[in-house]
């Protein structure tokens, strides 16, 4: 299996277009057509996880992180970007990251914490806009239903948890074949008046190519007649954070215990406890500070993330209660997710999860 067949399948679950615009996500060294040898699954992409790639024989990471965050004007090796770069390249290891557009996905980073939290009634906490485009074509009567199928085949018609969904409207088409065209109905100098049906469909931004290709495929027409809009509207599985609710509700104390059993946490950093019994909670792995005013706007009782910073932890207001459990702590179990994803799918070859701790934060008990 090459390298290639890999990077599809992860983006199938999350595409390249739903990171946000200041990450670099994807491949960020080696060849996709390289024939893949083995995986190591980690958080971090190091010196030190290079090394164990090379070790077990591994010519592919898989990283949440991508090593490579912000413009390099030199690879020297001073630094332990370069250093890790120089390695892989070096040792014929390629490098890739699904970051924030595993973040951006209802399956993804937030789902895997809210599977450790047993969290149900899942929605995205703030929905990406502007993903969603709407295709509208016209269509002979006979062809419709055909036309249709292979939009919604391509991934058309999708509304949150509904498929196949369009809209059509039936009328009267007109066109005149000059010389030189070859019409499926018509006759060549004469203006010709058909019966169609406008079809219209909307579908996730990142499959325009996909879609277009399978209509005008299957299109009957020699010329396809066809509009293609943005829409400002909101993808409602796509976006930062993630809600949720406890079957039952629970006490601030024992949900505090239940996170540092369920992370495996040595400490945990909070803002005052209200005396509430806890039930809808909101999600963030990493740095989701940015988030805190939409978690009290959702009505989560607490919101748990990482990397808040002393006059943020303010911003809870006493309408929330924050938790703070660290970075590596919150997105550790991504690598759990991603081993879960590719096992599957990569069954010639090893998928091994990294044993190096790529965390560099320790803590002095």
């Amino acid at each position: 299996m090459k390298i290639l067949s890999v990077i599809q399948h992860l983006e199938k679950l999350a595409p390249p277009s739903f990171q946000e615009t200041y990450d670099n996500a994807g491949l960020l060294t080696g060849d996709e057509q390289w024939e893949c040898t083995g995986i190591i699954i980690t958080l971090d992409a190091t010196e030190e996880v290079v090394n164990e790639a090379v070790a077990k024989k591994c010519n592919l990471i898989v990283a949440h992180h991508p090593i490579i965050f912000r413009g390099l004007k030199k690879i020297t090796g001073k630094n332990y970007v370069e250093r890790t770069i120089i390695s892989a390249i070096k040792n014929g290891i390629a490098i890739y990251a699904v970051h924030t557009n595993l973040d951006n996905v209802i399956k993804g980073v937030n789902g895997k914490i809210a599977d450790l939290l047993n969290l149900q009634n899942r929605t995205i906490l703030q929905p990406r806009e502007q993903l969603l485009k709407k295709l509208v074509t016209f269509a002979p009567l006979k062809e419709a239903e055909n036309i249709r199928s292979v939009l919604f085949e391509a991934g058309a018609g999708k509304l949150g948890k509904y498929s196949e969904c369009s809209f059509n409207i039936e009328g009267t088409g007109t066109f005149k074949a000059e010389e030189g065209a070859d019409p499926h109905v018509g006759e060549i100098g004469k203006r010709h008046e058909e019966k169609e049906i406008k079809i219209e469909v909307i579908f996730p931004g990142y499959l325009q190519n996909k879609i277009e290709r399978a209509m005008i495929e299957a299109h009957p027409y020699e010329e396809v007649a066809y509009d293609i809009f943005s829409l400002t509207n909101y993808l409602s599985d796509v976006g930062s954070g993630l809600v949720g609710e406890l079957a039952e509700a629970i006490d601030e104390t024992l949900l505090l215990e239940k996170i540092k059993n369920s992370f495996d946490l040595k400490v945990i950093k909070h803002t005052t406890l209200k005396g509430n019994m806890v039930k809808k909670m909101a999600v963030c792995g990493g740095a989701g500070s940015f988030l805190i005013g939409a978690a009290i706007a959702g009505g989560a009782d607490v919101y748990i993330t990482s990397d808040i910073k002393y006059h943020e932890f303010f911003d809870a207001d006493y309408k929330i209660v924050l938790i703070d459990i660290g970075h590596y702590e919150s997105e550790r179990f991504t690598i759990d997710l991603l081993y879960e994803i590719l096992k599957e799918k990569c069954v010639n070859f090893g998928v091994l999860k990294t044993e190096v701790n790529t965390n560099p934060v320790r803590y002095f008990l």
